[in-house]
């Protein structure tokens, strides 16, 4: 992973991480049948993390700019409450969750790949890239994932912020003890 502009330290603040949809909970790939019917494919290690970073406190949010019934699906399955569709202005979004949850730019995290991101991207404490980002939203971004959109660069960051909250041994020692 690339660490950019403290990047660890900012990690440590984060009570709220947002994710985008295609081309980070996914490979960006947009699947259809011959009768119209989207799919999309999800990596389990990524659902994983949403739920370990929820348990320990941060948050996890999704706005995207797209419909469908299936990540809606998704995100009941992983537990998220604030999820938003249609968005294609993501900071209206973004400035609804802030009020929400009473919390400061500071202290949110946003996944991203695509130049659509960059408006909520530039607000918060830490912006995150996936390795197969849009080079400008690679360069507005304090971190890099070294895997791509949905193939556990979701997991990378949310084992990268337990690590940076001191929260990630008490995480696995569920699965050690």
């Amino acid at each position: 992973m690339k660490l950019l502009n403290k990047s660890y330290l900012r990690a440590k603040e984060i009570k709220l991480i947002i994710f985008d949809v295609d081309g980070v909970l996914t490979d960006g790939g947009l699947y259809f049948s011959d009768e119209g019917m989207e799919f999309k494919r999800f990596h389990s290690l990524d659902g994983h993390g949403i739920k370990m970073v929820k348990d320990f406190g941060i948050e996890p949010a999704v706005i995207t700019a797209r419909n469908s019934t299936n990540v809606e699906h998704r995100m009941k399955n992983l537990g998220i409450e604030y999820f938003y569709q249609g968005q294609s202005d993501k900071v209206v979004a973004f400035n609804d969750l802030l009020k929400k949850l009473s919390l400061n730019t500071n202290q949110v995290a946003y996944m991203g790949d695509d130049v659509i991101d960059l408006p909520v991207m530039i607000k918060v404490g830490l912006p995150i890239a996936v390795a197969n980002a849009h080079e400008l939203v690679k360069e507005k971004s304090c971190m890099v994932t070294e895997k791509t959109g949905g193939n556990g660069a979701v997991r990378e960051i949310c084992d990268f912020l337990l690590k940076a909250q001191g929260k990630y041994d008490e995480a696995m020692q569920v699965y050690l003890a």
